[in-house]
């Protein structure tokens, strides 16, 4: 990687390590956080499917946005999410006694987080597009990574300080994010993508209109429509197992150190497959590869549902080298194999609100089960539905087309 590859991809993979030592304190901990401020686990359910509701719809919506010529760009989209993300996580700091305040603050904190991650993909792909040579699996893989150190340091200190611990490393996260996308600016001269990238973009090709009408864009990408629900199916089992892991850790004799552990384990491993999957990618097709996941995320809860003690949980989650770590370059691949330029933006962010549709309906059903019937009767019912997801899934892949314009 010579010296200008090395500024580009540096410069985005901080970008990413930002987002993602942000993300784990306000995803990963979202129960540690609002358990410890008196919710419920049905209340923490009802907050973070509300987060999931607006951030599904609101994904698109930026996305289409986006995609016409105008003031919104990528780069000033996510300096503005990374503001007032910084600027709701110091107030949660000064107002924590009132319960309704941390609800509708936090809420916003996780759905504003939730909808500027497909952002900062398409990012990369329109610095691609400009010259701007990113090695996006590496930058992708090492915001694991920073996923996986700072669960790995914040699960002690929340233990030992408090989970406004979890503030404190979400502010200095935004304040990083906020440097660094600020100067991340965008040559002005346009030119083919140098050097080696390992995302396969179709910008050389003249763009074909966008579909804009989720009606259009169903009939020209069926088979993506489809794998969508799929998609829906997989994060339901995922966010179940991510959004009340506490619990899942605490009913096998853990804590919050614990919780540190397992989530150090699920990201770290992310980060060779991710930096390696274009290799992998060249030889097996991208749809083929988000079924495999698909069926990674079956068998982990499978495995965990086995799980009588912590040995056998962590193992459950080293699934997560085939699942999660595969789905996402698999899915960012994919969308930019089969779609056209100017529906590849929002490709991404239909990706991003499936996933999010998924943790809605978790959100929704997964407190209630746990407080109502327990830990064992919701990931039974994770793993059935993530069952139904890879049927569905192969059934897109293998039975319908992939662009009705390329048929």
């Amino acid at each position: 990687m010579n010296r200008n590859n090395f500024n580009w991809t540096f410069r985005y993979s901080l970008i990413n390590i930002s987002y993602f030592a942000a993300f784990c304190t306000v995803h990963a901990y979202a129960a540690v956080y609002l358990l410890a401020n008196g919710f419920t686990n049905t209340q923490v359910g009802i907050l973070l499917a509300l987060a999931n509701i607006i951030s599904a719809v609101f994904q698109p919506l930026i996305a289409g946005v986006i995609d016409k010529p105008g003031p919104l760009t990528n780069r000033r989209f996510i300096l503005i999410s990374v503001v007032l993300i910084l600027a709701g996580s110091a107030a949660l700091l000064v107002f924590h006694d009132n319960k309704a305040f941390i609800f509708v603050v936090y809420a916003l904190i996780y759905l504003i987080q939730f909808s500027y991650q497909p952002v900062v993909l398409a990012l990369c792909f329109e610095y691609q597009k400009a010259g701007c040579p990113i090695y996006f699996g590496l930058a992708r893989g090492l915001g694991s990574a920073s996923f996986a150190v700072t669960s790995a340091f914040v699960g002690g200190f929340v233990a030992k300080r408090g989970v406004n611990v979890l503030l404190f490393v979400n502010i200095i996260s935004m304040i990083l994010s906020a440097l660094v996308v600020f100067t991340f600016k965008k040559p002005k001269t346009e030119g083919e993508a140098a050097g080696n990238v390992d995302v396969v973009n179709s910008f050389n090709s003249q763009p074909a209109a966008a579909h804009n009408k989720i009606s259009d864009f169903a009939r020209t990408y069926p088979a993506f429509m489809l794998f969508l629900v799929g998609t829906i199916c997989f994060f339901f089992a995922h966010n179940m197992i991510n959004d009340f892991m506490i619990q899942i850790i605490r009913g096998l004799g853990g804590g919050e150190k614990e919780l540190g552990y397992s989530n150090f384990l699920q990201a770290i491993l992310e980060l060779p497959v991710m930096a390696l999957i274009g290799f992998v990618l060249k030889k097996i097709a991208s749809r083929w590869m988000l079924v495999f996941s698909g069926a990674a995320f079956f068998i982990k809860m499978i495995v965990l549902m086995a799980a009588g003690n912590l040995a056998v949980y962590y193992f459950s989650q080293s699934f997560q080298l085939f699942a999660y770590a595969v789905f996402v370059p698999a899915a960012a691949y994919y969308v930019s194999e089969t779609m056209e330029e100017l529906d590849q933006v929002k490709g991404q962010a239909y990706i991003t609100s499936a996933i999010t549709i998924g943790g809605v309906f978790s959100n929704l059903i997964s407190g209630v089960i746990l407080d109502n019937l327990g830990i064992t009767q919701m990931l039974l019912t994770g793993t059935v539905v993530c069952g139904i997801g890879v049927i569905i899934a192969f059934v897109a892949m293998k039975k319908l087309p992939h662009n009705t314009q390329k048929v």
